[in-house]
């Protein structure tokens, strides 16, 4: 395995809502209640109809019928009434069954937020490591037993971005079968000075150990993770394009690494929103330029992962496969919701 780096006033109104689709809704932005900063209902009669309005139609055209989920961005400028699930509720929400989204993807999360494993010649390639260590032992660890795959074999650990919920499970696979851990540079610095969120239910954060950097690969074995830089949800925050089999096709991929606006509160928020539209906008480039018609999420709440897989079925469509333009359009719902935040928080 090796590591490369190079350097390379309108009041805002609120979509109405399916009943049936609510609780799924919810969980699509529960991210956001670590600090989304939304607005009051005075802030939201001074919003610029001609700035903000505009971005959230494009987002909503974008949308369709079928991303909607990604429109929860919004939730930071039109709050929500309905009440929102807390961190501590989330983390103890229950595991569906674990799963292989393609031959070598397998599906290891809770109904909040996601592991993947990426089987290689050469072991696997961990994708995050949910909530806390006891969360990595009883549906990582204990998944990929039940997919056939042994967690001893577990060489690396690739965290997208330095919060809880996906550093919390490292512990348990470095000290139980040496796992190394790969995040960015930007994100191990970060919380090696300060954490930027922290709560009782994660576990604590891993010793610096591998740094990756923008236009960097992950390799083992036969299989290569490259990794694009997508600054925002935090500044260090990586997305991963990979080549994912099903049968003798094959479909590239894209997992992004950090999805919600909750860092509202925070004095670099403009900075860091920018960040989130020039990276969502080169992501798109990135996407057109590579094809790419698989685009996955940490947090099944965004991509729908754990429907999707109970949806599966041998020899039939699989669902995980939007094709190139809805990946487009789903790259174009989180840079118009992006940018009308913009257009609020920067007014």
């Amino acid at each position: 395995m090796f590591f490369q780096r190079r350097r390379a006033p309108t009041r805002l109104v609120a979509e109405a809502v399916d009943p049936g689709r609510r609780s799924f809704l919810k969980l699509a932005c529960a991210c956001c209640v670590l600090a989304a900063a939304p607005l009051s209902p005075a802030e939201a009669q001074a919003v610029p109809s001609a700035a903000v309005q505009r971005h959230i139609a494009a987002a909503r055209e974008a949308a369709g019928a079928d991303l909607t989920n990604y429109l929860r961005l919004l939730d930071v400028i039109v709050p929500p009434t309905e009440r929102r699930p807390g961190m501590a509720e989330l983390v103890r929400m229950p595991a569906p069954p674990p799963g292989r989204a393609f031959d070598n993807l397998v599906f290891l999360g809770s109904e909040w937020v996601t592991s993947w494993a990426v089987p290689t010649s050469d072991g696997i390639i961990l994708i995050d490591a949910m909530d806390n260590d006891e969360q990595a032992e009883s549906i990582t660890d204990a998944g990929m037993r039940r997919t056939g795959l042994d967690p001893a074999t577990a060489k690396l650990l690739v965290v997208t971005h330095g919060h809880g919920d996906h550093y919390g499970g490292c512990g348990h696979f470095q000290r139980r079968y040496g796992t190394r851990v790969v995040m960015s540079g930007e994100d191990w610095r970060m919380m090696e000075t300060g954490l930027e969120f922290d709560i009782p239910e994660w576990g604590r954060p891993p010793k610096r150990d591998i740094a990756v950097e923008d236009g960097g690969k992950v390799v083992l074995g036969d299989t290569t993770l490259d990794v694009l830089m997508t600054p925002g949800h935090t500044m260090g925050t990586i997305s991963l394009l990979i080549e994912l089999k099903e049968g003798g096709a094959t479909h590239r991929g894209m997992l992004w690494g950090g999805t919600a606006f909750n860092f509202g509160r925070q004095p670099d928020r403009i900075a860091r929103l920018q960040a989130y539209i020039d990276g969502t906008a080169r992501a798109r480039e990135v996407a057109a330029r590579q094809g790419i018609d698989v685009f996955l999420s940490n947090h099944t709440g965004w991509d729908g992962a754990a429907a999707k897989l109970a949806a599966k079925r041998p020899g039939g469509p699989n669902p995980f496969v939007l094709g190139k333009e809805t990946v487009q359009r789903a790259l174009t719902v989180m840079h118009e919701c992006a940018r009308a935040t913009m257009g609020v928080w920067a007014a």
